[in-house]
């Protein structure tokens, strides 16, 4: 657990604002990172096909997805991610949002990267 504190920081965004990353990933299976954004015309397709994945799977499956946005500003983050119903590293997070791309070696989006329970 402590390994996705140290990749995702010590608050993720949800629905209701944000919440401690321990809780909220405590007893996942696993967690999948979604590099995505708003401008990008593959992304906008591809998200509510995962979406409609995350709500048939993720619960029986014990799965978490965290959404890193590659958008512009936090206007756009905020209309995309209403649309996903799971979490978020917070958008002003920049630098963490930098890191995860670089140590998961993201060069295009969208990008879905699969971590086990442990990071």
């Amino acid at each position: 657990m402590a390994a996705l504190q140290e990749l995702f920081g010590e608050k993720l965004t949800g629905k209701t604002g944000d919440t401690p990353t321990v809780e909220v990933l405590k007893g996942k299976n696993g967690v999948l990172i979604y590099f995505s954004a708003h401008w990008c015309p593959p992304c906008r397709g591809f998200t509510p096909k995962l979406a409609e994945f995350y709500k048939k799977h993720a619960a029986a499956k014990g799965f978490e997805i965290i959404f890193v946005s590659s958008d512009r500003d936090a206007s756009s983050f905020s209309e995309y991610f209403n649309e996903m119903p799971w979490l978020a590293l917070p958008y002003d997070d920049r630098k963490r949002k930098e890191e995860l791309n670089s140590k998961y070696k993201v060069k295009g989006i969208p990008s879905l990267v699969v971590l086990g329970p442990d990071g």
